[in-house]
């Protein structure tokens, strides 16, 4: 007879997590490198690019450091819970 193998709820969770958080480590990592603001040296100016575009830099500024509150907002929580 052929035993099977027993796999536990809780190593199966575990695997899904770690496979989640390496996908996520990829995107962060591979996204900025499609997304740019402007092309490079169409030259108009030392800048380059057309001279009506914008950078978009406020806008993520402010999601980094409201995610950065909500974390820890978040961490204050589950340490007070202990």
């Amino acid at each position: 007879m052929l035993k099977q193998k027993v796999v536990s709820p809780k190593n199966t969770v575990m695997k899904k997590t770690t496979i989640i958080q390496i996908l996520t480590m990829l995107a962060i990592l591979l996204v900025p490198m499609l997304l740019l603001a402007q092309p490079q040296g169409n030259g108009y100016g030392a800048g380059g690019g057309d001279p009506d575009s914008a950078p978009i830099d406020g806008g993520i500024s402010l999601l980094v450091a409201a995610g950065v509150g909500y974390g820890a907002k978040k961490m204050k929580e589950s340490r007070n819970k202990k």
